[in-house]
């Protein structure tokens, strides 16, 4: 039986809008970074251990992975910075085989339509509340038997959809 791995797509966190400031070198606002430290924690009980990040080169997605905590290899890509589905399949073919589970921080509509991309085999409400929206620091886990080299539409099963967001009681 092939060795399943576990590929995270996760939406950086809210930004900011400085006046003068290109798209690219947008921070991260107080509430992304809030949301980001939330999306971390909820990674590391749901998921579990990281092996590996792609993040992509833009100022907001480097922050975010900053927040989550995470601690794992990471390697930051500009073809994820409006990143078509295609070009993040391209960049996922990259991984080393030994990476079980892989992250990857970037931007809408790259990131949800990958993970729909993905899926699209499957019927499930996480693929119908990704199709109504995937909001800042979301994050799509899929599972798959491919290879990373191999991995293309149709070929993962969308296990877990999350929005980490601060609770008040």
């Amino acid at each position: 039986m092939a060795e399943l791995r576990t590929l995270v797509l996760m939406r950086h966190g809210k930004s900011g809008y400085p006046e003068g400031t290109p798209d690219h070198d947008r921070p991260l606002a107080d509430r992304g970074r809030r949301e980001a430290t939330l999306a971390g924690r909820w990674i590391a009980e749901n998921v579990g251990n990281i092996d590996a990040v792609i993040c992509s080169t833009a100022t907001r997605t480097r922050e975010t992975l900053i927040a989550t905590g995470i601690d794992a290899p990471v390697r930051f890509e500009q073809r994820i910075y409006g990143g078509s589905p295609e070009e993040i399949f391209e960049e996922i073919a990259l991984t080393e085989a030994a990476v079980s589970t892989l992250l990857i921080v970037g931007h809408a509509p790259g990131i949800p339509w990958t993970a729909l991309e993905l899926a699209s085999k499957n019927e499930s409400s996480a693929i119908d509340a990704i199709n109504v929206k995937f909001p800042t620091s979301a994050i799509a886990v899929l599972t798959t038997a491919a290879p990373w080299a191999d991995l293309g539409p149709g070929m993962a099963s969308l296990t877990q959809f999350h929005v980490p967001r601060e609770t008040t009681d």
